[in-house]
């Protein structure tokens, strides 16, 4: 789960976004000249000047290493909000920042070299090549760089083995499952050791079965690679399952952003508090947050003994309730250094199950 995963080193964002806007239309300088000014709405800017708000106002940063997840409804501008982070769109408005450098101030050549050598995306439609064998297609981006054919076939090999399809580097994209030909897209972004992923619903076309393993594999690699990863998805489940930090959009803007286990636990609106409705708490929500002090505790209580039973701040709330079956003291909540922070009682979980039920 993401609340185990190891935490950035640095607070220094590796993605930063603030105050994006795309405009579809014709008009679009018009248009966002009068959003601005005057405020209209997404339905008037498209009845007054035939133009589309794709995304409104967006400000975000992702950390190295963090996986962050965007999601929303179709049409709320989170596949539009990812293009603009390598320019495959450019913004109407705003800025872009990838681990320091100004992505809006790249000329062609310059944007060019940043997306070879500094980002890749896997798409849900796989996209690779029909006519190159599956190692041709890892090698892609290495060949455009234009490292040397032996050099780019043994890096294609090792992201083959990573992904584990050892063996099908010489069949081709047709011969494959739509599963493995998605661990073909994910091999060859890899290969190039970008600095950043950027992954849009790449799992979503896929059988549930197979969408879950690749999410295992998905949060192995990340744990062991440390890549900054921006992933879209219209799938909470699958949000809540690999995201360190969710961002919820609706209609092109960002309603909320947290963590999973605070965007379950505390929606910002009803919006979101629908989105979240269906969501077992038993997997998102950790100790930490059910806790309450110690102090506060035996001051109700009495002085706590320390015969306690313990369970780790990062515990999922099911792994809470096993260990509180059958006890009749509150477990202890420690850190990974054995060190008391809080405790949580019996009602304490009880009172989190039954409003994660009433949502």
């Amino acid at each position: 789960m993401p609340a185990s995963r190891a935490k950035p080193e640095t607070d220094e964002a590796a993605i930063r976004v603030a105050n994006a806007w795309k405009i579809f239309g014709a008009r679009e300088r018009e248009a966002f000249a009068r959003i601005r000014s005057g405020g209209i709405s997404k339905q008037e800017a498209l009845e007054k000047y035939n133009c589309v708000i794709g995304v409104a106002d967006v400000s975000f940063e992702v950390l190295p290493g963090q996986i962050y997840c965007v999601m929303g409804l179709s049409g709320s501008g989170k596949s539009t909000l990812v293009r603009h982070i390598n320019r495959l769109l450019e913004p109407t408005d705003g800025s872009i920042h990838v681990n320091g450098l100004d992505v809006m101030q790249l000329e062609p050549k310059a944007l060019q070299e940043f997306r070879n050598r500094h980002i890749a995306m896997v798409f849900q439609n796989f996209a690779l090549m029909p006519h190159r064998s599956v190692l041709d297609n890892i090698a892609m981006p290495l060949e455009i760089r234009g490292v040397s054919k032996n050099r780019r076939l043994q890096i294609a090999e090792q992201n083959l083995e990573m992904v584990d399809l050892s063996g099908w580097g010489n069949k081709f994209a047709h011969e494959l499952s739509g599963g493995m030909q998605q661990r073909i897209g994910l091999a060859r972004a890899l290969a190039s050791d970008p600095d950043i992923l950027l992954m849009d619903e790449p799992f979503s076309a896929l059988d549930p079965l197979i969408r879950r393993q690749l999410q295992n594999q998905f949060m192995a690699l990340s744990e062991r690679m440390h890549k900054t990863t921006v992933f879209i998805t219209h799938d909470l489940d699958e949000a809540v399952r690999i995201g360190d930090r969710i961002a919820i959009m609706r209609d092109g803007r960002l309603i909320q952003e947290d963590t999973p286990e605070n965007i379950v636990m505390r929606p910002a609106d009803s919006y979101v508090a629908d989105f979240v409705a269906g969501i077992s708490r038993l997997k998102v929500v950790r100790a930490h947050a059910v806790m309450r002090g110690i102090a506060e505790f035996e001051r109700e209580h009495g002085a706590l003994g320390g015969d306690c039973p313990q369970c780790r701040e990062d515990d999922a709330l099911s792994a809470l309730i096993s260990a509180a079956i059958g006890q009749d003291k509150p477990l202890v909540v420690v850190d990974h250094s054995g060190a008391r922070l809080g405790v949580v009682t019996t009602a304490d979980l009880l009172q989190t199950v039954i409003e994660g039920a009433e949502t």
